[in-house]
């Protein structure tokens, strides 16, 4: 059996171990389905490239980004959770994976060629911004945007029907949001929400503290 793509049971177990030791810091109890990965590819844009993915979990959707096209040099993944950073290493060991929290991305993006000097097509994020305060969701998503083109795209999945970034911090960062499709395969059932620029504009980079 190939290492490289472990089964849905070990994904299950791995996730689910993460889940007992800190139920409050993961967004689910299972991982994401393979139903959903595909509709989080789907709205990537056409020709994407180069991706950076947020929360990579067990790699779900970082299996699915290769599967789309991405290559692995073309590829960032975060994970604050130590042991699932280790295993997503194991499993994807010429993607670069950093263990890191996703506020820090800028940083972190900018040190291995994926910062404004090099920005990228789509931010893919698993994290649960809905449970998130609002200045976490806007320290989240201007870090996301500094390292997109101007006309990328980053592609959120809530659990529910509601858009799980708040009103207000859309307003300060001057973006759009849309709503994709929703999947009752998924475990608990989920909704894709597409974020972008209202205009698109030359990327400022932000100054690194």
């Amino acid at each position: 059996m190939n290492r490289s793509a472990p089964t849905a049971l070990a994904h299950t177990w791995t996730f689910f171990r993460q889940w007992l030791k800190n139920p409050l810091g993961m967004a689910a109890i299972s991982p994401s389905s393979r139903q959903l990965a595909r509709q989080m590819m789907s709205e990537l844009p056409r020709g994407a490239r180069r991706v950076v993915e947020l929360g990579g979990g067990t790699g779900v959707f970082t299996r699915a980004l290769l599967d789309s096209g991405i290559a692995p040099a073309d590829l960032l993944v975060l994970e604050l959770n130590e042991e699932l950073h280790q295993h997503l290493q194991r499993h994807f060991p010429n993607v670069q994976v950093a263990c890191a929290d996703a506020r820090d991305l800028a940083e972190v993006a900018s040190a291995r060629g994926f910062g404004p000097e090099a920005p990228v097509d789509a931010v893919v994020s698993g994290l649960g911004l809905l449970s998130m305060p609002k200045a976490t969701q806007q320290a989240i998503l201007a870090a996301a945007f500094d390292c997109l083109q101007p006309q990328g795209r980053f592609v959120q999945f809530t659990y529910g029907p509601a858009n799980p970034v708040a009103r207000e911090v859309l307003e300060a960062l001057d973006l759009n949001a849309r709503r994709g499709s929703f999947t009752w395969w998924n475990v608990p059932p989920a909704t894709v929400y597409v974020y972008s620029r209202r205009v698109s504009r030359a990327i400022t980079p932000r100054s690194m503290r």
